[in-house]
């Protein structure tokens, strides 16, 4: 009962979000635009079968909302971590993600002009919010895949690979640049990766008849 009352919820607020003109559809999607459109492809859904776990959280759904808010909307330093306040600056504590162990947990003096200057990285224009990037931005390995990026945007474009862009000798153009299904700009190969090649057989050996 769980499952099917999740769907209906779900799916008649996707509805009710796409009469009220709250949904963009861009590049491929666009043809969901159209109510008939939509519908069709909310269809199949309306018959699918969901998978709903739902416990109740130990501290109640006020401690859930405090977790996910501490998690995704950071900032720059909580009242707990600031241990003093002197002549000599503000000590703080910090944690040493490539330690593992107690020793990670470490406290670090800065002067007061340097502590608001790191503090003031972290504060937004207003109506702007801070949330937590994972994945290719991930605060471990960040630097590495930005300058990753970075090297793969400067390379330039080989011979071949410009040859697909231009007009042949007979006049005709070649295939159009593919584009993004997002946003619908042209889009830019950069580099292709090869696919798992399939294991070999081994190769067949001679079988030998004893006849004696």
């Amino acid at each position: 009962m769980l499952s099917r009352l999740f769907r209906r919820l779900f799916l008649d607020g996707l509805a009710a979000l796409h009469a009220d003109g709250h949904l963009a559809f861009l590049g491929d999607l666009a043809p969901l635009a159209a109510r008939g459109a939509f519908d069709a492809a909310l269809a199949p859904l309306h018959r699918s079968e969901w998978v709903v776990y739902a416990k109740p959280p130990f501290a109640g759904p006020e401690a859930v909302l405090a977790y996910l808010a501490r998690y995704t909307h950071r900032v720059a330093i909580s009242n707990s971590r600031l241990i003093a306040l002197d002549e000599k600056g503000v000590t703080f504590k910090w944690k040493d993600y490539r330690i593992k162990g107690r020793d990670r947990f470490k406290t670090m003096t800065l002067d007061g002009p340097e502590f608001i200057r790191r503090f003031l990285l972290h504060v937004l224009p207003s109506g702007f919010h801070r949330i937590r990037h994972y994945g290719l931005i991930a605060s471990a390995v960040r630097a590495q895949n930005v300058e990753r990026a970075r090297q793969l945007l400067a390379k330039p474009t080989t011979a071949s690979e410009g040859s697909r862009f231009d007009t042949n000798s007979e006049g005709e153009k070649s295939a159009p640049a593919p584009r993004c299904p997002c946003c619908g700009g042209r889009m830019i190969i950069i580099e292709t990766f090869e696919g798992v090649r399939p294991a070999r057989s081994p190769s067949p050996t001679e079988i030998r008849i004893d006849t004696s």
